[in-house]
């Protein structure tokens, strides 16, 4: 699994406040943690006016390299503001996101094409989130073709399919699985990513719907996700999961793991 963390983003209270007052060494600290815990990615995202967007993503992303070989993820709403923060990263990382609205993906895909950049890319379009697994498909092919047309290979594309919250959904997540499984049949080199904590929201215990999440959406051929890689419960269940999904020979990946106290008992 390769995870992007999320914990370095500006609408968590304790990191605005960071952010706001400048305190240069939480910033630090939460990116290493992220690290050592296993993160591929760390996530980035400033969560301020768009007038000052771009100056904070520079001093976050200095810090967290100055913290940890880690690459880094620009997250921003703003097409324009990650293609512009890419100039400021020591080596290739991940753009989150662009997607089929607005024009998104070509403002990114032009300034990432000729490198090692990967790039989270979302189901949807200027008609809005789609309210099928046909119509997100139709919407993938799109994405495909519109990143053949800059050479970017589908290994290089994390395709988050939208996952929705649970409470507000008629079918579960089947439309999600269905939508995942169609995907890797289609583009096996194609990686799978999302938000893991966006199905239990507005849920009570949401950790429970979480975790099962993950499971599930792994067994469907999820092999990305933006989540928070300090959580050792779910830590533990993705090596197991991997482990148990015949991803992780000899489970060699798991133990080392546990070894390195990444999840359970050090």
């Amino acid at each position: 699994m390769i995870i992007i963390g999320e914990k370095l983003n500006g609408s968590i209270p304790s990191v605005g406040r960071a952010i706001a007052e400048r305190d240069a060494a939480l910033i630090r600290d939460i990116a290493k943690r992220q690290a050592d815990a296993g993160a591929a990615f760390i996530d980035v995202c400033a969560s301020t006016p768009e007038e000052v967007e771009l100056e904070t993503l520079k001093w976050m992303i200095d810090l967290v390299q100055d913290a940890t070989d880690a690459p880094i993820a620009i997250d921003s709403p703003s097409a324009k503001i990650c293609a512009a923060a890419v100039q400021y990263c020591n080596k290739p990382g991940l753009i989150n996101s662009v997607s089929m609205e607005g024009g998104k993906a070509d403002v990114v895909f032009p300034v990432i094409a000729a490198s090692g950049w990967q790039c989270v890319a979302l189901l949807s379009d200027d008609s809005g989130i789609p309210k099928s697994a046909e119509k997100r498909l139709e919407v993938f092919d799109a994405l495909m073709q519109k990143a053949a047309q800059y050479k970017i290979g589908p290994e290089r594309l994390h395709v988050d399919p939208l996952i929705e919250m649970l409470c507000t959904s008629e079918d579960g997540i089947e439309k999600i699985l269905a939508t995942m499984k169609a995907i890797k049949a289609l583009q096996p080199a194609v990686h799978l990513t999302g938000g893991a904590s966006n199905i239990s929201f507005n849920l009570p215990a949401r950790k429970y719907i979480n975790r099962a999440f993950i499971i599930l959406a792994m067994a469907a051929g999820m092999d990305s996700a933006i989540l928070d890689p300090l959580n050792k419960d779910m830590m533990g269940l993705i090596y197991a999961a991997e482990a148990l999904l015949g991803q992780d020979e000899m489970c060699i990946g798991y133990i080392n793991a546990f070894r390195a106290g990444i999840f359970g008992e050090k």
